[in-house]
């Protein structure tokens, strides 16, 4: 039987950071200037509320065999109009040089063509906050996850214990 998980991490929710970002921030910047401040090592996004002015949404538009998925593989949606956040979920974890790794999922409600529509897709650069943005964040002490390049995707990933 093939085993379903590749990796637990444990840990301890000490604290809920909450940190309300300036207008016209990005927002991925402004979560890691928020990490920064408060020396978050491990943590998980856990809610965020808001407006957006710009958001640049990405996902996957096809999966190579090889699961190594590049910029030719993805699909960038930007748009610059008012928009809510209605969703943004993530990690933070430490990487073995000491540096932090945020890898974040958010989705966003406008109007387009008289229509509310949703739109969601990993943060990158280029989201950029309009009115207010709070984001809460769960930090994680006394903890074994970390934050590692996993060579079988080419990306950073979660490095849990087996």
């Amino acid at each position: 039987m093939r085993d379903l998980l590749e990796g637990i991490g444990t840990g301890r929710i000490e604290r809920v950071v909450v940190g309300k970002l300036a207008m016209d921030t990005d927002l991925l910047a402004g979560i890691l200037e928020l990490v920064k401040r408060e020396r978050i090592r491990t943590g998980l996004i856990l809610s965020s509320v808001g407006a957006l002015k710009k958001a640049t949404f990405r996902n996957v538009k096809t999966m190579p065999p090889d699961l190594k998925v590049g910029r030719e593989h993805r699909v960038y949606l930007e748009l610059e109009q008012p928009m809510e956040i209605v969703s943004l979920t993530g990690w933070i974890a430490s990487k073995e040089d000491g540096e932090t790794e945020v890898h974040a999922h958010f989705s966003a409600s406008t109007v387009m063509e008289g229509k509310v529509i949703t739109l969601g897709g990993h943060l990158t650069p280029g989201t950029i906050t309009s009115i207010k943005v709070v984001v809460a964040i769960g930090v994680i002490e006394e903890t074994n996850i970390k934050a590692a390049m996993d060579s079988r995707i080419d990306q950073m990933d979660l490095k849990l214990p087996a």
